[in-house]
């Protein structure tokens, strides 16, 4: 008999995963090349040369012993004093190796800085639409999530409502830009006004309220957005980054958390931090990708692929009827469904083997993602089908 918590979370299985699974059983009875799974964001494009060149060269110049050994629970130093030489060099801050801890992919980097400083009881916003993997993250320990509703004009942060939820309980805030599943980036001007309401309410209330930023797709932006580094402006936040997608490594585990200096408590946070990477049960994150990112820090796999692609879905979608928000970065575009039940709109999308995921999934109804890191091909060949399926409900 398994646990009643995780009895819960068996049945209530990522509905993403769900329709992945779905679209191979789908790719299987009608061919691959006819079934256009949008589910999952698996980056479709290969890392770049220098991944595996540098894979060889750790392998042939460093020491196995040390290569595949233990370290440091926050990661090797010399690979952390790279990653903040990178930061201060591309952003303008003043890391060294520190302020780095080496994490078990953006995930595992935001469970580890949730552990670090969150009591049983303590409230967790998230903003929607938001991944929703991050309620479990809360989950796990034991925090109540707190949600923000969406701002379906242009998906910003609905202030009002986040003044209004921010308690005396409130421990941590999660934002995710650039967003998964919008695709939108918060600009300079939010991030501002953001900060201006946490340090408000820290001051109201006598509380520390941490920002937790999840990053994983800061690479991905289009048209020149730029990605507003947040510990630029407010001192109480944590940066999560993978590379699973600017280095198409996401079964890799790789990534990294930045704590500055200016943190409060700041010794001990990066102590808990690294204790937390130990015993949650990661210990230390991969150490032959430690390596690599070592030697590829800055480099990025093909990503404008992904433009190309949303230029060629935005163009069709909105021509076919489908209102939706430019994504400003990212693979993920989030039109809303042609009628209110997002749901039955994505069963629906199957008759045209079209595989998307739900925007209930995101805690935003009425919506739908679509995850276009896929081939250019499958994109244009999937246009019919998203033709034939606005105008199924135009009969």
């Amino acid at each position: 008999m398994i646990s009643v918590k995780m009895n819960e979370l068996v049945k209530n299985s990522s509905a993403i995963r769900a329709m992945f699974e779905e679209g191979k059983k789908m790719a299987a009875k009608y061919g691959k090349e006819n079934v256009y799974d949008f589910s999952l964001g698996n980056p479709s494009i290969v890392p770049p040369a220098t991944v595996k060149q540098a894979i060889f060269d750790i392998l042939n110049e460093e020491s196995e012993m040390f290569v595949h050994g233990y370290m440091s629970n926050a990661g090797y130093e010399d690979v952390r004093k790279t990653v903040a030489d990178y930061l201060n060099k591309t952003h303008g801050t003043n890391f060294d190796e520190g302020n780095i801890v080496m994490t078990v992919g953006a995930a595992g980097g935001l469970n580890i800085a949730l552990k670090a400083v969150t009591n049983p009881g303590e409230e967790i916003i998230v903003i929607a639409p938001y991944f929703g993997e991050y309620d479990n993250y809360i989950s796990n320990v034991d925090g109540v999530r707190v949600v923000i509703s969406p701002d379906i004009e242009r998906f910003s942060i609905n202030f009002e409502e986040l003044e209004q939820k921010i308690s005396p309980k409130t421990r941590a805030l999660i934002v995710n830009s650039p967003n998964n599943p919008t695709g939108v980036v918060y600009g300079e001007e939010d991030i501002k006004r953001l900060a201006a309401v946490l340090e408000a309410k820290q001051k109201e209330y006598g509380t520390t309220i941490f920002l937790i930023a999840d990053e994983p797709y800061r690479e991905l932006v289009f048209g020149g957005a730029k990605v507003p580094y947040l510990t630029k402006y407010y001192k109480n936040t944590f940066v999560g980054y993978s590379f699973s997608k600017s280095l198409s490594l996401p079964g890799e585990r790789i990534g990294y958390l930045t704590i500055p200096s200016e943190m409060e408590d700041f010794e001990n946070v990066v102590g808990a931090v690294s204790v937390a990477n130990r015993i949650m049960g990661f210990v230390n994150a991969p150490s032959l990708m430690q390596r690599v990112i070592g030697r590829v820090i800055g480099q990025t796999s093909d990503v404008s692929v992904y433009e190309e692609n949303k230029n060629i879905l935005y163009k069709a979608l909105t021509e076919y009827g489908y209102s939706c928000v430019e994504p400003q970065g990212t693979f993920y575009m989030f039109p809303k469904s042609i009628i209110p039940d997002d749901k039955e709109f994505c069963e629906t999308a199957k008759q045209y083997h079209l595989v998307l995921v739900a925007g209930s999934t995101f805690g935003c109804p009425g919506h739908f993602r679509i995850a276009y890191c896929v081939d250019k091909q499958t994109v244009l060949n999937s246009l019919d089908a998203f033709k034939k399926l606005a105008e199924h409900y135009k009969k």
